[in-house]
């Protein structure tokens, strides 16, 4: 009775198993037909309508292009990595490196969460509420800019916090061994073989930057005709630029959607190509004879 009701059991457990597999395959299967029907769609529909005029010419009612957004999706980009990029690295360096376990690094933790749960209209309104009108900036892409180096900051914040993480901790205590102090360990030693998802994670707050538009009709405006002609003016972007198009032109809306698509599916292979080369890079210098680089100065020395 035991040996039969064993192997009952143990039918039972693969049987369970083999659903769970294909249940995941069909998940899987689900969620790689819906990203091929949007890609496929949006080319087919904006493929026809792409040209050279569409991408760099002078924007008019006749020949519309974006131009215009494609300047302004630099300079957003720019300004948001320059303002959030340093401060999201070093709010991880000190939650991995100099914060210990207590209430404040846990306050910082659920901010940090909370930052990345918060809808981006919200972060359009408070762009607009506090850059717009309470610093007078009105539309302008140093508001737009500030406002979404607040919304990339938990991104940046968790790759680099995972980065670090990944270090072993006894390159640490070799560097410390050899005399070197907490800064320069985490400057010469940590942060470097961290680069790979540091990188990484860049780039896809970059993604998130061109992808985004909801904060960005409170803070940056709609200017799609006008190139813009500094950082207080307002402008465009590429995403607004397909809410634009979809309201007056849909094969142009289409045409930008591939265009913007191209940019987001591009920046993520290029991160995990990064990733992948400073991880190899990492690895061979690991394999070279190992050579004595000089920390601090020996009093043994002869």
């Amino acid at each position: 009775m035991k040996s039969a009701d064993t192997v009952t059991k143990k039918r039972r457990r693969i049987t369970r198993y083999t659903l769970l597999k294909w249940a995941g395959y069909a998940c899987a299967g689900l969620a790689i037909a819906a990203l091929a029907g949007i890609l496929l769609f949006v080319l087919i529909r904006g493929l026809p309508h792409l040209s050279f005029h569409f991408l760099f010419g002078k924007y008019s009612s006749a020949n519309p292009s974006v131009s215009t957004a494609l300047v302004g999706t630099l300079m957003l980009v720019f300004l948001a990595l320059i303002i959030g990029g340093p401060i999201g690295i070093m709010a991880a360096v000190f939650l991995t490196e100099y914060a210990k376990k207590g209430k404040f690094v846990n306050i910082i933790r659920l901010a940090v969460e909370t930052l990345a749960a918060i809808p981006s209209i919200v972060y359009g309104l408070f762009g607009m509420l506090v850059f717009g009108v309470l610093f007078g900036w009105g539309h302008s892409f140093m508001g737009a800019g500030l406002t979404l180096s607040i919304m990339i900051l938990p991104v940046i914040i968790r790759s680099t916090e995972e980065s670090l993480l990944a270090v072993p901790q006894s390159y640490r205590e070799g560097a410390m061994a050899l005399g070197a102090g907490r800064v320069r360990t985490i400057f010469r030693v940590v942060l470097p073989n961290a680069a790979g998802g540091i990188v990484s994670g860049l780039i896809l707050a970059v993604g998130r930057i061109i992808s985004e538009s909801a904060a960005l009709i409170l803070t940056l405006g709609l200017v799609v005709r006008n190139m813009p002609t500094g950082f207080m003016s307002p402008g465009t972007s590429l995403a607004l630029n397909v809410y634009f198009f979809g309201l007056v032109s849909p094969e142009a809306a289409a045409a930008t959607s591939v265009v913007l698509v191209i940019l987001v599916v591009g920046l993520n292979l290029l991160a995990m190509g990064l990733g992948r080369l400073l991880s190899k890079n990492k690895g061979s210098k690991k394999k070279r004879p190992a050579r004595t680089i000089p920390m601090l100065k020996s009093g043994v020395e002869k």
